[in-house]
């Protein structure tokens, strides 16, 4: 009998009660997209679609054996990095994964929540961008995380070009400064790697519907790389996988405040007929 394989993708994140962003969002995200997804996770969020109440931290010695456990037996084809709140938690998840640099990493810095409650601590960053960055093949940063990174005001598509050549000389393989957060009816995300850049334009869609985003983005990306494509068709892939979820969630009421994105609007089908 042939055996077959999943395209498997571990992501390693904090846990949203609402459902619509981290943990959550990322498995619903690369179960949609045909992969197979495993979790370590990293806290465990208090929150709906109006806010964040509090964060429980899971014990550090957990988060890693998550981690070893599913690289022992499992072995993920890529990694996706989203919550990590504490220093020492960064420091550990550096210094464990970096046994596997054969394995493509997409981290987003996960730092402010769609709410604007803020989800990391200051130490953590330097952290960030001074070790995980050092191991991640892309790093996805939103507009406000952008300004947290490299400490200065983006308003313009130019400012993000300039933020994002910033965070490339912390030493991360290429970023993806996610523009959703200005204004008008284009959406701008900026893309620069060692070599090349690239400006990805979409239509903005007027709603609320937009919880779980980036979470969604950076494991649509990850699974589109366990899927064997490379950076830059992947992030194209997961950008028009993101803007259907959008677009066919945009009505739907799903509690009182920001409520999150149709996952299983079935991509597969969009997959099949027009993804590259």
């Amino acid at each position: 009998m042939q055996q077959f394989k999943y395209s498997k993708v571990l992501t390693i994140a904090g846990s949203d009660s609402g459902g619509g962003a981290g943990i959550q969002a990322d498995i619903k995200t690369i179960s949609a997209l045909g992969c197979y997804g495993s979790t370590a996770i990293t806290a465990i969020t208090v929150q709906n679609t109006i806010g964040v109440k509090s964060i429980h931290d899971v014990p550090i010695e957990i988060v890693r054996d998550q981690i070893l456990a599913v690289m022992d037996d499992i072995k993920p084809d890529a990694i996706k990095i989203g919550m990590i709140h504490t220093p020492e938690l960064a420091s550990m998840i550096y210094s464990t994964l970096k046994k596997y640099s054969e394995i493509p990493i997409i981290l987003d810095p996960v730092m402010v929540a769609t709410s604007g409650d803020k989800l990391i601590k200051d130490e953590t960053i330097e952290l960030l961008k001074t070790k995980l960055f050092h191991l991640a093949n892309l790093v996805t940063p939103n507009l406000d995380e952008a300004e947290i990174l490299t400490k200065f005001k983006i308003q313009t598509t130019t400012d993000m070009i300039d933020a994002a050549i910033a965070i490339l000389e912390t030493g991360c393989d290429a970023v993806l400064i996610k523009g959703g957060h200005l204004r008008g009816n284009k959406l701008f995300d900026v893309y620069f790697d060692k070599n090349n850049h690239h400006i990805f334009e979409s239509e903005r869609i007027e709603t609320n519907n937009v919880h779980g985003t980036g979470c969604s983005l950076s494991s649509a990306i990850a699974s589109f790389i366990a899927l064997g494509h490379q950076l830059p068709g992947a992030i194209q892939n997961a950008r028009n996988y993101i803007h259907s979820a959008i677009e066919n969630g945009k009505d739907v009421k799903t509690g009182e405040g920001n409520g999150p994105l149709n996952h299983f609007f079935n991509p597969q089908k969009l997959i099949k007929n027009e993804l590259v």
